[in-house]
């Protein structure tokens, strides 16, 4: 009996089943297909994964890589039919990570990340059960492997996110925090846990140290409010957005956002192009908006392009918008009748830019022309042009309420993003006193804008104030988005 055990523990030890254990590495060839993935180069990625199975097949990673083109593919294009067609090999994937080694940092993250990445697509077609019930599964999975690696900084990185991100949250979805069940942070845990993982990257090999680096940069523009620095962590050279459209997108849309219009332009004029690179329709839609901001004569041309390629569904109506404005402020009016209509028929009424468009094709009022210009070039980063504009008019001179309001609002944002402050709180004022009932986001942006004034001179008390008066206002247009910034603005006041 004794032999017989011998020779059962020997068949086993020297049997194919037991020669290699299910393990994640990022070898060279893994961490070249990853790389390939992340500047959307999606065919050799794939040829890299394929050798990887035939050659490598106990590396249980390549199931995590291959992901993230899944992903990439359905955020990008938001097509349904490829959605679902793809949704299928998330399962699949799950398990076969579930084979791996269990002692592995990256066991219990990978799971984590594939579900937070599917969670994200699923918001793009609004399946929101789903996506939340995905985000509660994948923070409970990041928190165990926390206790079990409190020194992982892939880990770091991703509940740095989330703990920035739960805080900020509108009351209309209040419900899936509740769903979240124990899910908590604020905006300064996440803060310093990203931090954390980019000062490790300084002196450590961090394969996702360009992935933390774009997230960090978002962070601090969209909830800590500062442009500056996140466009000081943008600029770091291991970021080059002429090799990687991923680095395009973020590159130029935190310059967009930071009133450096130009250097988006120049960004997006020399992103990175061929067959090797998946689509990227949205670059050209944004490079349309950015020349729009100048009021170039050819932003038509990437506009008409983007709405003609892209076959998705959130910023259609909004770009049909944005032709109906080129033509108005060229002085054809007939084409902007052309183009408005198209806002509501074509895309899906998701987000709040493509809502907006909808609602101003069906109110059949047509934008007033200059108040139209000094928008745009004030989105642009283009102050003093956009008040000179201005200056040429009165309160007066507009007849309807909408009008009267974004001529206070238009003035307010561009003596506030000036430095004049008190002439910024005037024009603010005079906003909200005439606004808050209306269902314009006017008012509640003015508050918004007032509490952030408040905020940068270290008045607590009148931040609070106006943070929660933005809070209390209603408006149909962009109500979630100026909301979550007020939250953001109240949770950063909690620290002082």
């Amino acid at each position: 009996m004794k032999k017989l055990y011998t020779l059962i523990l020997l068949i086993y030890i020297f049997s194919p089943l037991a020669t290699a254990e299910k393990r994640f590495e990022f070898t060279p060839q893994a961490t070249k297909a990853y790389q390939k993935v992340m500047s959307l180069r999606f065919d050799a990625a794939r040829l890299d994964i394929a050798q990887i199975k035939n050659t490598d097949p106990d590396n249980q990673i390549v199931y995590f890589i291959e992901n993230y083109i899944d992903f990439f593919t359905v955020f990008i294009n938001e097509n349904k039919s490829e959605f679902k067609k793809l949704e299928r090999n998330k399962n699949a994937r799950i398990k076969e990570i579930r084979k791996g080694d269990r002692s592995s940092p990256y066991y219990l993250y990978c799971q984590a990340e594939i579900k937070l990445q599917w969670a994200l697509a699923r918001l793009k077609f609004e399946q929101y059960f789903n996506a939340f019930n995905e985000v509660s599964d994948a923070y409970k999975l990041l928190k165990r492997n926390q206790k079990k690696f409190p020194n992982f900084m892939a880990n770091k990185k991703s509940l740095g996110i989330l703990h920035s991100m739960i805080g900020t949250i509108p009351d209309n979805y209040k419900w899936g925090v509740k769903l979240l069940g124990g899910m908590s942070g604020n905006i300064e845990q996440g803060k310093k846990e990203i931090e954390e993982t980019l000062i490790y990257a300084k002196s450590n090999p961090f394969l996702f140290e360009e992935e933390t680096l774009v997230m960090y940069a978002f962070l601090m523009l969209h909830l800590k409010d500062d442009m500056n620095e996140a466009w000081e962590i943008i600029q770091n050279d291991k970021l080059d957005p002429s090799k990687n459209p991923l680095v395009c997108f973020a590159l130029g849309n935190i310059a967009m956002r930071t009133g450096r219009n130009d250097k988006a332009i120049e960004i997006l004029e020399n992103r990175p192009r061929g067959n090797q690179y998946a689509t990227f329709h949205f670059l050209e839609y944004m490079l349309g908006l950015a020349k729009l901001y100048r009021l170039d004569r050819d932003s038509e041309a990437h506009l008409k392009k983007y709405v003609r390629n892209f076959h998705g569904q959130n910023y259609i109506k909004e770009a049909y918008q944005k032709l109906a404005w080129y033509h108005l402020i060229n002085g054809n009016e007939i084409n902007y009748l052309h183009y408005i209509k198209f806002c509501k028929t074509e895309g899906a009424r998701v987000i709040g830019g493509d809502k907006t468009a909808e609602k101003e094709a069906k109110s059949g009022q047509i934008p007033e022309i200059t108040l139209l210009k000094a928008r745009l070039l004030f989105d642009g980063g283009y102050f003093e042009r956009a008040f000179k504009l201005l200056k040429q008019k009165t309160l007066a001179d507009f007849n309807n309420q909408k009008d009267q309001l974004e001529y206070s609002y238009r003035l307010g944002r561009i003596t506030h993003n000036t430095g004049r402050h008190d002439e910024a709180i005037m024009y603010y004022q005079t906003t909200i006193d005439r606004g808050s009932d209306a269902s314009y986001y006017f008012a509640c942006n003015a508050a918004l804008q007032i509490g952030r004034i408040y905020e940068y001179r270290k008045n607590k008390a009148k931040a609070k104030e106006f943070f929660k008066l933005c809070l209390s206002i209603k408006p149909d247009e962009y109500r979630n988005g100026l909301h979550q910034k007020a939250k953001a603005g109240l949770d950063r006041l909690k620290s002082w």
